[in-house]
């Protein structure tokens, strides 16, 4: 299947129903809180089924003209491994292209914590072009940050 993933409006709904489809990966509730709500404000990429339901959400910061960063993607579990996140990081990475940004970020836990999860994560980010950069405490001890980069 192939998908289509533009910039959308906010749709915090959107996000809190697909966190609760991965609790393994999203599954402290504080942590949701702050991406429901950051899904009330920040740049909103999604993707949407033939019906019309979002199946795949993106919440992109621009800490600066150069950069970018992936704040949030999520996937609805019944989507997994059919492109979504591919379509996503490909139509965010376009977009910034043509605004002249030349680096993409994302943070996601390191593998000093040995989560399987996580490891797929690390290596879907790693198949589309990131590299790991440095890892760090940012969350605390037991939630390595790691920070990941890809030039544009």
């Amino acid at each position: 299947m192939r998908w289509t993933c533009s910039p959308d409006s906010c749709d915090p709904e959107a996000a809190e129903r697909l966190l609760a489809t991965v609790p393994e990966w999203f599954g402290l509730p504080e942590a949701n809180a702050d991406y429901i709500a950051a899904a009330s404000s920040k740049e909103t990429w999604t993707v949407r089924d033939e019906e019309g339901t979002v199946v795949g959400l993106t919440l992109v910061d621009r800490h600066f003209p150069h950069v970018a960063e992936l704040h949030l993607m999520v996937v609805d579990r019944a989507h997994h491994g059919q492109g979504v996140g591919t379509a996503m990081v490909r139509a965010v990475e376009d977009d910034a292209r043509a605004r002249g940004v030349r680096l993409l970020q994302v943070k996601t836990l390191g593998a000093s914590h040995r989560d399987a999860g996580y490891a797929r994560t690390r290596h879907f980010y790693e198949r589309v072009g990131f590299l790991p950069l440095e890892e760090t405490d940012l969350w605390g001890e037991d939630n390595p940050c790691l920070f990941m980069v890809k030039p544009l």
